[in-house]
């Protein structure tokens, strides 16, 4: 029986800034072209966080049920190390979607963007099918396509489109940002688990690619994070302000090109949320900021 600290664990909380960051930039995306909706923005971060959780329950579910995370480092694996019965863990991840889909409906039918329910759904089901299912994409390299479309482009502009009705080019650009920082997060995760998914026959990107492509790969995701702030600068010079954000990047980079393996890759993990976080912060902060200046 897992303890509620087991599964706060199995949450996987170092993930979450991939669910914030998304809607601190689109908001701060919506504030500049000044039609910025607080409460919509609040809504869109309940729908994200649940997402973020219910991904995270449910790639602990059906990784569990494979084998695939019976030798793993890292974070809690409530069902790989047998602390949780598998179907208390899927059912956490179904409520968790659950939540999602139900708020996620209530800020579509306040904002009026009702189409925006089948993207929701396809979030959703692109969630479960990540590691579930007969045919899981996750197991066959596809999983940054989805991080970076969901937790990137979708997270970022459905926030913003929420609130403005429209999207500017500093929402598409910070989208991208956010969503490369995303992917240099599950990037990271593969990159230490490559040994034991080969094992598994888990073939992640970072196992198709190898160990040093998937290094580049890593320090090219950051480099795109850093260009999409200098595209953002272009529109609103408060933008800049997510420059700033290098400093957390510096450490998990670094980390990252010394070759760094297994449990030596956790820190590395972390920082890159961290980043991830900073980045909105700054970069929400700095379009926040232009909305300020008009």
């Amino acid at each position: 029986m897992a303890t509620l600290n087991q599964w706060v664990e199995g949450a996987r909380p170092r993930t979450l800034p991939a669910a914030i960051a998304p809607v601190l930039v689109g908001t701060g995306a919506a504030y500049a072209m000044e039609k910025a909706n607080p409460g919509y923005a609040l809504l869109a971060l309940i729908v994200a966080l649940f997402l973020q959780i219910g991904v995270n329950y449910a790639n602990d579910y059906s990784d569990g049920i494979r084998g695939t995370d019976e030798d793993r480092v890292g974070p809690v694996r409530l069902v790989g190390q047998g602390l949780a019965n598998p179907g208390n863990v899927k059912l956490a991840a179904f409520g968790c979607f659950f939540v999602a889909a139900f708020v996620g409906l209530a800020l579509v039918t306040l904002s009026n963007t009702p189409w925006l329910l089948l993207v929701g759904a396809a979030a959703i089901l692109a969630a479960w099918f990540y590691t579930g299912g007969k045919r899981p994409y996750g197991y066959m390299g596809l999983g940054e396509v989805f991080v970076f479309v969901f937790f990137g482009l979708v997270a970022v502009l459905g926030t913003t489109y929420t609130q403005a009705h429209t999207l500017s080019p500093s929402a598409w650009a910070s989208s991208i940002g956010v969503g490369a920082i995303a992917c240099a997060i599950l990037v990271t995760n593969n990159l230490r688990d490559i040994p034991t998914d080969v094992e598994a026959g888990k073939h992640t990107l970072a196992v198709r690619l190898g160990d040093k492509a998937t290094r580049t790969f890593y320090v090219l995701l950051i480099a795109v994070s850093v260009a999409a702030v200098a595209v953002c600068t272009l529109f609103h010079v408060a933008a800049a302000a997510g420059f700033v954000a290098l400093i957390a990047a510096i450490p998990p980079v670094l980390r990252v090109m010394r070759g760094a393996t297994g449990r030596d890759l956790v820190p590395a993990l972390a920082g890159t949320g961290r980043y991830q976080l900073l980045y909105g912060l700054l970069l929400g902060g700095g379009l926040y900021a232009a909305h300020l200046m008009h």
